[in-house]
């Protein structure tokens, strides 16, 4: 199926490892031409050779940090600058560290505030407008499983992430009538660095080895499984497709039936 990405212009946000790369790579290879950003030159310069050279499309990096309303500004205005516009913006960040309330101080809730929150905020900001002129866009937010069923370890994650489906929906009925769609992709489990991290923090609680952590959380999850990246980054590149113009203010599961009830 052909996505009619071809000649589309895409911005990714944190997409030197994990989610993110693999939500770029998927739309390179698509066909997009893919800007893509993250906190360390070295890591981001490399992602973008790889993934150009995977996949055959262009692929720029930015140094940027997506906590500072600087560097936001920069790496959507380079995309302009470079190529007259921003079809489709994937909001990414690194997740809040896990913590317990006693142990959490007004910075470390200060600080997951402008990583989970406001970065998504200031990229939509920065791109809406070239959206808007041209009478496309897609924006695409990867957020949580958190944001439908809180983690008790996970509070940051679990007191802001469900915000951003508020915003996502308030941002959909606003902008739909110029043909911008704007969505959120909540995955589960989903093997990543990040995930190994949050795996090592609650095998370590429970002093059992990570492996035994990881077959525990595979056998809770009714696929049997956690996710791969891969996974992650086809539902962000069909978000962004011309098919998926109906789907608009959607907080999207993509969790093998691992959260509970009906969301």
């Amino acid at each position: 199926m052909d996505f009619g990405l071809k000649n589309k212009i895409a911005v990714v946000a944190a997409a030197s490892r994990g989610l993110g790369r693999a939500a770029a790579r998927q739309l390179a290879l698509e066909g997009a031409t893919v800007v893509i950003c993250s906190r360390r030159k070295k890591e981001i310069t490399q992602a973008a050779c790889e993934i150009q050279e995977e996949t055959g499309s262009l692929v720029v990096s930015v140094r940027a940090d997506v906590t500072k309303p600087k560097d936001v500004r920069e790496l959507v205005s380079q995309a302009g600058k470079r190529f007259g516009t921003v079809h489709v913006l994937v909001v990414n960040a690194g997740g809040p560290p896990a913590g317990e309330m006693l142990a959490l101080t007004d910075k470390d809730w200060q600080k997951a505030h402008e990583l989970t929150l406001m970065s998504m905020v200031r990229l939509t900001r920065a791109v809406l407008p070239m959206m808007v002129r041209q009478q496309w866009g897609r924006i695409i937010t990867i957020n949580s499983i958190v944001a439908k069923q809180p983690v008790n370890e996970l509070l940051l994650s679990a007191a802001i992430r469900p915000g951003i489906g508020g915003l996502v929906k308030v941002l959909a009925n606003q902008y739909a009538k110029y043909n911008i769609t704007i969505n959120t992709v909540c995955p589960g489990h989903i093997r990543t660095q990040r995930q190994e991290e949050l795996a090592r923090f609650r095998a370590e609680a429970r002093r059992i080895s990570i492996e035994r952590y990881f077959a525990e959380t595979a056998a809770a999850i009714p696929a049997g499984r956690l996710g791969r990246p891969e996974e992650i980054g086809s539902v962000v590149a069909f978000l962004a497709s011309e098919q998926a113009a109906y789907i608009n203010g959607v907080n999207l599961l993509v969790d093998g039936s691992a959260a509970k009830g009906v969301h």
